[in-house]
């Protein structure tokens, strides 16, 4: 049964196109890679899925376990279980750690020594001089607070060193076998595939998914021949 269903989908922001034509099906506790290079539709594709007001959805329609969330706001889609990982997340002045990780939990110190981050972190301010190492790590923390259904994963394995991303793919990687969640991975550099290990994989080109199958023959390919050669290969599919 699929928890993630995109049939169809068409959207702008303002007046531009940015994804068009896309099909996607992601079944209960899948694991599923997206590559594409920068400029893709990548991000574009995460931020439609979980609601993101200036992403326009003009065709086609959004389902997650069966139900309609389409016209959903963002709030609505995190409540279903939607929980998304940002490439940047944002920084908030003026809110600090502990009452943030309050909205989702009573432990706060244990969801921090999950994800690697010490207790003097509660008193600090949400991603407030963070190294990009931190910002990911406070983002698995979120994750174990969170217990979502489905886990949205955009960039994580960038702007972080090599132990970082070791830690952060080996604490995620636990975490999503023992919860059985259902995972969409978006990446450029595929590192943190390493520890995932997805089953299948599709690839984005200027705002489609151009072509899905096994993830190791897909980007073993794209490792060797580069994204210039998916643009070729789906040019001759015409």
């Amino acid at each position: 049964m699929a928890i993630l269903e995109l049939k169809n989908l068409k959207v702008k922001i303002g007046n531009k196109v940015i994804l068009d034509e896309i099909n996607l099906s992601l079944e209960k506790r899948e694991i599923r890679a997206i590559f594409g290079p920068n400029g893709s539709g990548k991000t574009s594709l995460i931020s439609s899925i979980i609601g993101i007001p200036s992403y326009k959805i003009v065709e086609g329609k959004i389902l997650f376990e069966e139900r309609d969330i389409t016209k959903l706001p963002i709030y609505e889609r995190a409540k279903l279980g939607i929980f998304c990982a940002f490439q940047n997340p944002p920084s908030i002045r003026g809110l600090k750690v502990k009452d943030f990780l309050k909205l989702f939990t009573d432990d706060e110190k244990t969801v921090l020594e999950f994800s690697g981050l010490n207790s003097t972190f509660l008193d600090r301010e949400v991603n407030v001089g963070f190294s990009g190492g931190e910002r990911k790590k406070f983002e698995v923390a979120q994750i174990f607070a969170f217990k979502p259904k489905l886990l949205l994963l955009d960039e994580i394995d960038s702007g972080v060193d090599v132990e970082s991303l070791k830690f952060i793919g080996k604490k995620l990687a636990k975490y999503i076998q023992k919860n059985k969640i259902s995972v969409l991975v978006v990446t450029h550099h595929g590192e943190i595939l390493r520890y995932l290990k997805p089953s299948k994989a599709s690839v984005m080109l200027n705002g489609r998914i151009v072509c899905s199958g096994n993830y190791k023959k897909i980007w073993k390919t794209i490792r060797e021949k580069g994204y210039e050669w998916c643009e070729k290969c789906k040019l001759r599919e015409k």
